[in-house]
């Protein structure tokens, strides 16, 4: 990330900063990995460590189906059932040890506890909805599109504006970045980079609430749920900066890279994770070669497992593509486009489909909340029509 800063500092870290009446700010330093990698410094009002009360935890363990079928499948996430509750919402759908994918639609906003995610770093897209992320750095708006990042460790609220809501979460149990070759080696976005330091928006109104009382916080630590009640405000910073922090990035602000002949999926990435990436699939020009083939060429995903949200438009290298359904076709086996579709794309010049994908470089389990939801005829739609309808078949035992 890059330096910001909201609020009032000190100069100088690390020494005498007052408050009005003469007494200390309590200074924090905050960092997700140790003291050798980015960090921010927090000036609290109030001491950030006085617990009053620490409650027994509850299990969020995704509940894995042992299920060793290789085989491509779709979950139909918009059948995931809405919840007042935004943790109780959380349904993780597929997961591994670097990362977890889950879907949620709360209903009602955190008002009357704060989250904290010990465990891992959040990317959360927001498919349907509106409304603000409040965190003690500030407020940062949110809307149809775009993408929260949430470092580990941070404390917050989210505020929606209605009660209809869809969340794309994904879980990273390593740091969320851009990915290194879109930064110069002084870590500013190059110019080949698809978007750019002004795309991305930041906490902005540091509210400082100076406040005791008691209040209710759920941390999330080896997947367990602790609740703590604390004395003071979570969000009563006087000041802060450095490079750690929450921000939003709108898909719709992805500059696709696009060329003479098909490019492949890395064009696409946006963020970078530890054994897994994030990419979005933006409204593009087709490939302008005069032979070119828009459709993507089938593909041997060996060494990775491919996850693909679809959000919005149409698709031309699937059908009966829907709102919210999300794919998985698993490392060993080939994928590629629909019976028909690569033909039909030809002489198409642009699309309007818009997905999020997650590639992951160990394999996707699959949870009890992603068998429910399950198109078990998904990894039959290669088939031809006559085939997959009921045609000749082998028994496979």
């Amino acid at each position: 990330m890059h330096y910001h800063s909201l609020g009032q500092i000190p100069p100088k870290r690390h020494t005498q900063f007052r408050k009005p009446d003469g007494e200390l700010y309590h200074e924090e330093l905050f960092s997700t990995e140790g003291f050798s990698n980015l960090y921010s410094l927090l000036y609290h009002a109030n001491a950030p460590t006085q617990i009053v009360q620490v409650g027994d935890p509850y299990s969020v363990v995704p509940e894995v189906v042992l299920d060793k079928q290789l085989k491509h499948r779709s979950l139909k996430g918009f059948q995931i059932a809405p919840e007042d509750d935004y943790l109780r919402s959380r349904k993780p759908v597929l997961v591994n040890s670097d990362c977890k994918i889950v879907l949620a639609a709360p209903r009602q906003s955190m008002t009357d506890y704060f989250f904290k995610n010990a465990d891992a770093d959040e990317v959360i897209f927001i498919h349907v909805g509106s409304g603000t992320l409040k965190t003690m750095y500030g407020s940062v708006p949110f809307s149809y599109g775009d993408y929260l990042v949430v470092p580990r460790g941070t404390t917050y609220q989210l505020h929606f504006d209605d009660p209809d809501n869809r969340l794309l979460i994904v879980e990273s149990h390593g740091p969320i970045t851009t990915p290194k070759r879109y930064r110069n080696q002084f870590g500013q976005l190059a110019e080949h980079a698809p978007f750019c330091e002004r795309d991305i928006r930041k906490p902005e109104l540091l509210e400082t609430h100076d406040e005791q009382g008691e209040f209710l916080f759920y941390i999330k630590k080896e997947d367990q749920i602790y609740p703590y009640i604390y004395l003071n405000h979570p969000f009563d910073l006087i000041g802060w900066d450095g490079y750690v922090y929450p921000y939003a990035f709108s898909i719709h602000n992805f500059e696709p890279i696009t060329g003479r002949i098909h490019q492949p999926p890395p064009v696409h990435q946006t963020f970078d994770g530890h054994n897994f990436v994030i990419c979005s699939f933006v409204p593009r020009l087709y490939d302008y070669h005069p032979k070119g083939i828009p459709a993507p060429y089938n593909h041997s995903n060996i060494d990775s497992d491919e996850v693909l949200y679809y959000v919005d438009g149409d698709f031309m290298s699937r059908k009966h593509v829907e709102k919210g359904m999300l794919t998985l076709h698993p490392g060993g086996i080939p994928h590629g486009p629909h019976p028909g579709t690569v033909e039909k794309s030809i002489g198409a010049k642009e699309t309007h489909e818009l997905a999020v994908m997650v590639d992951t470089f160990r394999p996707l389990q699959l949870t009890r909340e992603a068998v429910a939801i399950e198109d078990e005829t998904y990894y039959k739609s290669w088939l031809p029509e006559d085939v997959s309808s009921g045609g000749n078949g082998t028994q496979v035992s």
